[in-house]
């Protein structure tokens, strides 16, 4: 997972995973989302600490960690709170990333 910069936050697409570092939950989504980049061999999600992100955290009116925040044609489309299943996480994924299902 890579660390989020104000460069990509300019962006006009990508995928967020918010958390708080002694978040239980949050550590559980973390390994969901790090088998699915296991599995593509790549970096697929950016990763934002809440808890050093106030202001980001008010503008974007995140209501709880762990979030998966997707942005999509610069304009937030979801904000996932429950994670539930590796086979969830793949269900926005066909959705938002769905280059990372077609064969190379």
């Amino acid at each position: 997972m890579q660390q989020v910069t104000e460069r990509t936050l300019e962006q006009d697409h990508y995928l967020l995973y918010i958390y708080t570092p002694f978040c239980g939950t949050c550590a559980l989504a973390r390994t969901m989302l790090d088998k699915i980049e296991s599995v593509h061999g790549e970096s697929i999600f950016y990763e934002m600490n809440a808890s050093l992100n106030p202001e980001f955290m008010q503008e974007n009116k995140i209501e709880s960690v762990p979030c998966l925040l997707i942005k999509d044609g610069n304009e937030i489309k979801e904000k996932v709170y429950a994670f539930k299943s590796i086979p969830n996480i793949y269900s926005y994924l066909l959705e938002y990333e769905p280059a990372l299902f077609v064969e190379k």
